[in-house]
């Protein structure tokens, strides 16, 4: 019997790689409207090393490019990429379609809704919060919270404490299947690959049931406690 369904955040709630791309693409053109010499080509490389390096959630991306580039940073430059990359981020932060109707119809069959995400608290509450999803989730579990990163069981084990639910009364549904699956089937979780959201090209993802659109989630469930 299902009774709690757990979201990954980022690329299965929320369109998270469309939003970094418009929002960087924003920043690098305001700082070489302000004086930034480097191409822009040349500026998306390294900052996409940046983020390598240090996280794709690392928060002092322009001051490391600009100090690189100067030795220093140039407030100008960098408080034109900062406002540019806050800007661009909320127009382009949206949920994927049938998010928030997926939810509605979960929550109407009075299942408990929750989040494991590897994002900063911070970060992760700022999302679900700015597309008005802060309030329909039941337990939200960041990195901070665990301080483990998925595929560690720790997450995982953590968010289904919070519930108050045993592993195999929880689905999973995640994009990334080397960690929302295989983190989640190591505590006993069904799972559910969100292949709409998937950046990896995975053929296979040995999760439980695959989806291509997260209002199949509906169907998985009503099939799984009609067994």
């Amino acid at each position: 019997m299902i009774t709690a369904v757990v979201f990954d955040l980022d690329n299965t709630l929320v369109d998270f790689m469309a939003m970094k791309r418009q929002a960087v693409d924003g920043a690098i053109h305001a700082m070489r409207d302000a004086g930034l010499k480097l191409s822009v080509e040349e500026t998306k490389q390294r900052i996409d090393r940046i983020y390598k390096d240090k996280g794709i959630e690392f928060q002092l991306v322009f001051d490391e490019l600009l100090y690189q580039e100067f030795s220093k940073i140039d407030y100008k430059i960098l408080s034109a990429g900062v406002i540019a990359y806050r800007r661009a981020r909320e127009a382009a932060l949206v949920s994927y379609p049938h998010v928030t109707m997926t939810l509605m119809e979960l929550a109407k069959m009075h299942l408990k809704l929750g989040v494991v995400s590897d994002a900063p608290a911070k970060e992760a509450w700022l999302r679900l919060t700015y597309l008005n999803l802060h309030h329909i989730f039941d337990a939200v579990v960041t990195f901070d919270d665990s301080g483990e990163r998925k595929p560690n069981p720790g997450p995982f084990r953590k968010v289904l404490k919070r519930l108050g639910v045993k592993a195999d009364e929880a689905l999973m549904v995640g994009d990334w299947a080397e960690r929302d699956v295989v983190g989640a089937k190591q505590v006993g979780m069904k799972t559910v690959f969100a292949r709409y959201g998937d950046t990896f090209g995975t053929l296979v993802s040995n999760a439980d049931y695959d989806v291509d659109d997260v209002a199949q989630v509906v169907e998985i469930v009503k099939n799984e406690n009609a067994q």
